[in-house]
């Protein structure tokens, strides 16, 4: 399958998709689109100090509904 030349969104960026917002970290060709690593908004400070993979998710292009405008 033939994927985009290029991402449409970039690291860094600040993003909104259904059930939440997060910034992007990284993002890879996959299966005719690309797929993006992105690190979740924490609203409030968690409990413990741990931050770690719970707080990033993986998901299509096509699931990104847009940028957050700040």
């Amino acid at each position: 399958m033939i994927t985009k030349s290029s991402p449409r969104y970039s690291p860094n960026q600040v993003v909104y998709f259904r059930g939440g917002v997060g910034k992007i970290l990284c993002s890879q060709p996959d299966s005719g689109t690309w797929t993006y690593e992105i690190e979740l908004e924490i609203e409030e400070a968690p409990q413990k100090s741990r931050l770690g993979s719970e707080t990033t998710i993986l998901l299509y292009e096509t699931e990104i509904e847009g940028l957050m405008s700040l």
